[in-house]
């Protein structure tokens, strides 16, 4: 026989005199989970950084999400709201800081857009590209890792800006798709250029005023040699430096002092006051059909798995920045939304494995619940299989992944 039970719980010690719970937190069912490129920097030991909190080992992995409230002890949010912000891994959460949760107003556009084009990386893409560049109509844009889920969005933004954009990306198809779907003028497949300088002469022969930077490295180096007088480097991230053991060194840095340019990096939180603003702008091409954004779908918080191989062996095929797990569509939760979109993780190879495994925990509001989650425990680097439980990574994700 099954029975449900509640409990009455001692959370802590206390001291004086024991007080009601005051808390404001949101209980979510978390419907669309995103998987970014920051999270790699999260999956190992981060020192004298008060910026990013790194993932304690044991425990779900939080990232970018969209939910369903389904309880709520803040006056902002109530059952049944749709939202987007920060949250874990798993099939429902306790967020304690509801304040960091964007309210979804708009629900003509599919859900999972706010994990992209309508989320971090819209937003990203819009900041990064209107606030630090200041585009003008005629200047030549250059974006790096084109094809991912903000590269993509600032190509377009560039294009409706009516600039001349070209875009890098990893495989032939991808660079396919720019020019045919995304509507770059040129693109060019960086694996097969030996030498960045002369690829950006090629197809960059203007010169370039605006570079949005998602690498670093080697091609942050060869822009360099390639920017306009009074040019513009928006700094979104260094996909490039991730996995390497020590950072890669500049040589033209002299560049930017002959030919006076501005290179900033920025964080994309600095800038979520802009969001109404950015949301008004961009609604509008999405209903027109003038933005265009690429999702590839994936049922399953266990389909993360195959989606990371996916990744590392180079065979993702849509957006690589942002892929979303969904929650499994059980029988029994009737209000689940359809699944939509996958994900990968990008991981530190060195120190962890991922465990997919049943948990229960403690319902904030009576009860327990039972769900997937995904947690980090630190071993020797392995990856997981495409089934529940982990298995040792084959020789050749590490190679490639070198």
């Amino acid at each position: 026989m099954e029975v449900s039970n509640k409990q009455a719980i001692c959370r802590d010690y206390i001291t004086g005199f024991p007080k009601k719970d005051e808390s404001n937190g949101v209980l979510v069912k978390n419907l669309y989970l995103s998987c970014d490129p920051y999270m790699k920097i999260l999956m190992a030991e981060v020192q004298d950084n008060n910026i990013f909190t790194s993932y304690i080992p044991g425990s779900p992995i939080t990232g970018f999400g969209v939910a369903k409230v389904l309880d709520s002890k803040h006056p902002n949010f109530k059952e049944g709201d749709l939202v987007w912000g920060t949250t874990s891994w798993e099939e429902y959460s306790l967020i304690t800081n509801p304040e960091s949760l964007i309210k979804i107003e708009h629900t003509d556009v599919p859900l999972s857009y706010y994990t992209g084009i309508l989320g971090m990386p819209g937003i990203t893409a819009y900041a990064g590209f209107y606030e630090l560049c200041s585009p003008k109509k005629g200047e030549y844009v250059f974006i790096s890792s084109a094809f991912g889920a903000v590269g993509q969005l600032v190509g377009q933004f560039a294009k409706l800006t009516g600039c001349s954009v070209v875009g890098s990306a990893g495989s032939k198809e991808k660079v396919d798709l720019l020019k045919n779907k995304l509507g770059f003028d040129a693109a060019f497949n960086y694996k097969e250029e030996h030498d960045l300088d002369a690829a950006l002469k090629r197809y960059c022969p203007d010169g370039i005023d605006i570079y949005f930077d998602n690498v670093g490295g080697k091609m942050l180096d060869a822009v360099l040699l390639n920017m306009r007088p009074g040019g513009r480097v928006a700094a979104c991230g260094m996909l490039s430096q991730y996995n390497l053991e020590e950072p890669e060194g500049l040589k033209n840095p002299i560049q930017v002092v002959f030919k006076q340019i501005r290179i900033e990096g920025f964080l994309v939180f600095n800038y979520y006051h802009l969001y109404p603003k950015f949301l008004d702008m961009i609604l509008p091409h999405i209903r027109e059909g003038k933005m265009v954004y690429l999702e590839e779908i994936n049922e399953g918080l266990e389909s993360g798995p195959a989606a990371l191989i996916e990744l590392l062996s180079g065979c993702s095929f849509e957006v690589q920045a942002i892929r979303n797990i969904p929650v499994p569509n059980r029988e029994h939760d009737k209000d689940s939304f359809p699944c939509s979109k996958s994900t990968f993780i990008p991981i530190d190879t060195k120190g962890f494995y991922v465990k997919w495994e049943p948990f229960r925990s403690d319902g904030p509001y009576g009860g327990q619940r039972e769900g997937l989650g995904l947690a980090f425990e630190g071993k020797n680097g392995c990856w997981p299989s495409q089934r529940p439980g982990v298995a040792p990574l084959q020789q050749q994700f590490l190679s490639m992944h070198s």
